[in-house]
């Protein structure tokens, strides 16, 4: 598979954009945050025939909206929400119903180095089961230890 040099792919993207505005009548904004490329797959398969996902480049996505503001004027109010890792959920039916499937294929993830928990985290105060040795695990996660024989 050849790949296409980037201002063919940039304006093939401003392309296909540009016609999803004009055969989808509604759209949802995703943060795909944490989100794995399989879970992705697994979304885009339940949505077929129903909607299409659109990933992209903030930058590019806001560009390609004003481009389409003289013929879809609407889509200014989605200008401020472009921020972080989103994209679109274009669709023609209840958004119900599409909400409903999407969040059908949110799945737990394991917490991983560097990541921001999405909940609050509390570790109650009492006995690990480690040994002395172990202070500096806890040390490094900036959590106070207290060594009882």
């Amino acid at each position: 598979m050849v790949k296409e040099d980037k201002a063919t792919w940039k304006s093939n993207y401003f392309l296909k954009i540009e016609q999803l505005f004009d055969q989808y009548t509604r759209l949802f904004i995703v943060h795909a945050d944490n989100v794995g490329s399989k879970q992705m797959q697994e979304t885009r398969m339940a949505l077929r025939g129903r909607g299409e996902i659109l990933m992209g480049k903030n930058t590019m996505m806001r560009k390609a909206i004003r481009g389409s503001l003289s013929k879809h004027p609407q889509l200014e109010k989605l200008l401020p929400w472009v921020v972080g890792n989103i994209g679109f959920v274009f669709t023609s039916e209840d958004l119900s119903d599409i909400r409903d499937l999407i969040l059908s294929n949110k799945k737990e993830a394991p917490a991983r180095a560097g990541a921001i928990a999405p909940l609050d985290v509390f570790v109650p105060p009492g006995n690990t089961g480690q040994g002395p040795e172990k202070t500096s695990f806890f040390q490094a996660l900036a959590i106070p230890t207290k060594i009882t024989k």
